[in-house]
């Protein structure tokens, strides 16, 4: 149940970033919610592997790079979708970065209100 509305939620900040900023554009509820399941599924199985790889760079910047690699996923899942678009690697980067402070406030609200007490 806890993913289903991490999904939902998701697709609703994805909705969100596009209309705060005109750099991230999203047709309809349904292309952001196909769209968050792409941005989680190359979260999940691509950003580890780029992780490690970029280790060094990652090591040198103390971290930074990791915003770059998010900036990546999402202008990816950006790359495969059309519903879904993203206007440069910059828009990527702005993007990015809303999508993942709207998605820590998410996974915080959701913890608390799944929580098992």
């Amino acid at each position: 149940m806890k993913l289903i509305f991490k999904w939902l939620l998701s697709a609703a900040s994805l909705l969100f970033v596009a209309y705060l900023y005109s750099g991230v554009e999203v047709k309809n509820f349904t292309s952001a919610l196909i769209a968050a399941f792409v941005i989680g599924l190359l979260n999940t199985v691509v950003r580890p592997v780029l992780v490690v790889l970029t280790l060094p760079v990652t090591l040198v910047t103390l971290g930074l790079f990791l915003f770059v690699i998010n900036a990546l996923m999402f202008w990816a899942a950006a790359s495969v979708l059309d519903g879904f678009h993203v206007r440069g690697f910059g828009a990527a980067l702005l993007g990015s970065l809303l999508y993942s402070a709207l998605s820590i406030v998410i996974e915080s609200a959701l913890e608390g209100l799944f929580s098992k007490k």
